[in-house]
């Protein structure tokens, strides 16, 4: 099949895609954060909380994460960028061969790109991973965490083996609107990773047990009846068996719904502090953010792809290949990850917001913010963090508010109770 450029390549079809993909995900964010309730919070005063020591420690520790996570970043748009530019020329002629059996050899393809990415990333994993052990937040062994990355490798194989073959398949289908059909398969795929990964992809790393009859269960249980929220089922998880930090987590959709509690946290944490990190993960529950976080998804996918089509097909074509060849592969997941980066800050944006509503909620649900206050103490303490990290680092990769944020909502709920 051969290709060749055509104006829906050009550069201002790319840029009206990207605006209108960059449009389309800030409606989404204003359409979909959620209403704040109670007192507008200030920031508060970090050295009210923390020690000098413990704020260099922090410091000091995530800008060097930070910094590892932006040359991860550089790493994987320049290894994308050559295999893109048909570079190495091993590389480009391997993707023309697989290509004489289109289906198939997509499926290697996208196979063989992932486990290369995975392969560039691993010095600096190994890097983060040597770090985390040296300030005591990682227990792992390099052979245990090794071991991990070879699970993980091979099920992102797994994942880049079905968008390849999906993607050439739709491509050969559907040459004018793939993209569409694309967007739904990553919605699909969002929705099934949803609901299966607290069944099939977590237990492969870790192993998650009912939390047993005790004060704990009764904690949360008597926390989801005064809510009125269904919680599912709530687990601990060994996740001491490879690091220091504490956390919980909500996870599932529908029957596979279920919080998630750090077993290090259930044994650092008890009384408010532990009400208040339930109550905010009953909060993720009540106020259906996984849902919207899907329906996030639904909204900027079709848009995203409509950039990927554009911008993959001008790439493939410096190349000489285009829609439906194996060896254009390398161009459209180059796209795809521009398109999820950028609109991955977005999703930033509304994350920060849910987060920030799942703190309220438990504040009104415990009526407590001293316990907000010692969870975001100890859990700042514990995970070496900074508590009022730099705003680009907080615009690209905040998920959540900074601990300064969240300890002036506390603030001034406290502001708001009575003497």
């Amino acid at each position: 099949m051969s290709w060749r450029a055509s104006p829906r390549s050009g550069r201002a079809r790319i840029v009206a895609a990207g605006l209108a993909a960059l449009v389309v995900a800030a409606l989404a964010v204003v359409v979909l954060s959620p209403e704040q309730p109670g007192p507008e919070a200030g920031v508060a005063d970090e050295r009210d909380y923390f020690d000098a020591e413990t704020l260099d420690r922090g410091r000091d520790y995530r800008s060097q994460t930070r910094w590892l996570g932006l040359l991860g970043i550089v790493v994987e748009f320049a290894v994308l960028g050559l295999l893109a530019a048909g570079r190495p020329r091993r590389f480009r002629v391997l993707l023309e061969r697989l290509g004489s059996r289109p289906l198939l050899g997509a499926a290697a393809a996208g196979a063989l790109l992932s486990a290369t990415l995975a392969l560039a990333a691993l010095p600096l994993g190994i890097w983060r991973l040597e770090l985390a052990v040296d300030v005591g937040l990682s227990v792992q062994s390099i052979g245990g965490w090794l071991f991990d990355r070879v699970r993980g490798i091979g099920i992102g194989a797994l994942y880049a083996a079905a968008g390849g073959l999906l993607l050439v398949f739709l491509q050969r289908r559907l040459p004018r609107g793939w993209w569409l059909a694309g967007a739904g398969v990553v919605l699909t795929f969002a929705v099934a990773v949803s609901f299966l990964a607290p069944i099939v992809l977590a237990p492969i790393f870790n192993d998650f047990e009912p939390l047993p009859e005790g004060p704990e269960r009764e904690q949360v249980l008597d926390l989801a009846e005064r809510a009125d929220v269904d919680v599912g089922e709530v687990y601990g998880v060994d996740a001491s068996s490879r690091r220091t930090s504490l956390n919980a987590y909500v996870a599932g959709v529908g029957s596979t719904r279920r919080v998630v509690l750090y077993d290090n946290l259930l044994e650092a944490t008890d009384g408010p502090a532990l009400r208040s990190v339930v109550a905010h993960e009953l909060g993720h529950v009540a106020q259906n953010d996984i849902p919207r976080g899907l329906l996030f998804v639904a909204l900027v996918a079709p848009f995203g792809m409509l950039f990927v089509r554009e911008a993959g097909a001008a790439l493939a074509a410096r190349t000489g290949t285009g829609p439906g060849q194996v060896a254009a592969l390398p161009a459209y997941a180059l796209a795809l990850t521009v398109a999820t980066f950028t609109l991955g800050i977005a999703g930033n944006v509304l994350s920060r917001t849910v987060e920030e509503r799942a703190d309220r909620f438990a504040l009104e649900l415990t009526a407590d913010p001293d316990g907000l206050v010692a969870l975001q103490t100890t859990t700042g303490e514990r995970n070496l963090s900074d508590p009022d990290p730099p705003q680009w680092s907080q615009l690209l990769f905040g998920s959540h508010p900074t601990k300064v944020q969240r300890l002036g909502i506390a603030e001034a709920y406290g502001a708001e109770l009575p003497d």
